[in-house]
């Protein structure tokens, strides 16, 4: 039966209590330029303001939401003869199993196992998706009268290719013709 060697330096699976440090010094050298690279991209100017740019973005869009939700639905339930809050108006599709005259709540007709179309919550939800696009709309907008930086492009259709561009271009950028009639004023000249 084989053994293994006790105490002999020479042998090939042996290794030094240095070899041992040496890797360990090693191991500890990459942790720290993994570290020290994670530390350079994650407080990088363009990554933190990406950060604070989608914490605001979330902030205003559950402003709205609850401005939607808390303030423009139930005076337009009052307004329109609705008995119930826009958002908690459904049909039933197909009735439960258990399924009684009419059910009070979206969530009594599900747990009834009834087929519901809620199209109360689908109303409310397009709602705040027009008050958040409006309402962005509206920042840009006044962020664009104070500042020279423009967010809000406009664009025409080229005259030749009927592609969106920028208002400003003089020529297009699809089919590279000129903006200002040049185009047409050479061929009538050559003509």
């Amino acid at each position: 039966m084989p053994q293994l060697p006790i105490g002999d330096n020479s042998s090939p699976g042996y290794e030094s209590e240095t070899d041992i440090g040496d890797y360990v010094d090693r191991g500890r050298q990459k942790v720290r330029n993994l570290w020290d690279g994670f530390i350079d991209f994650a407080f990088q100017g363009n990554v933190l303001e990406i950060a604070f740019g989608l914490i605001l973005a979330s902030m205003f869009t559950s402003v709205i939401t609850s401005f939607v939700s808390d303030i423009i639905l139930p005076p337009l339930s009052v307004l329109l003869p609705l008995n119930k809050n826009l958002d908690e108006k459904f049909a039933i599709l197909r009735g439960g199993p258990h399924a009684p005259k009419g059910y009070n709540t979206v969530k009594a007709a599900q747990d009834d196992g009834a087929v519901v179309m809620a199209y109360g919550f689908f109303l409310n939800r397009l709602l705040n998706f027009i008050g958040v696009g409006f309402s962005l709309y509206a920042m840009a907008s006044i962020y664009q009268y104070f500042s020279k930086d423009p967010i809000i492009k406009r664009q025409v259709k080229c005259k030749y290719c009927k592609k969106y561009i920028s208002e400003k271009a003089s020529r297009c950028v699809n089919c590279t013709s000129w903006q200002d009639g040049r185009d047409d004023r050479l061929s009538r000249e050559g003509q």
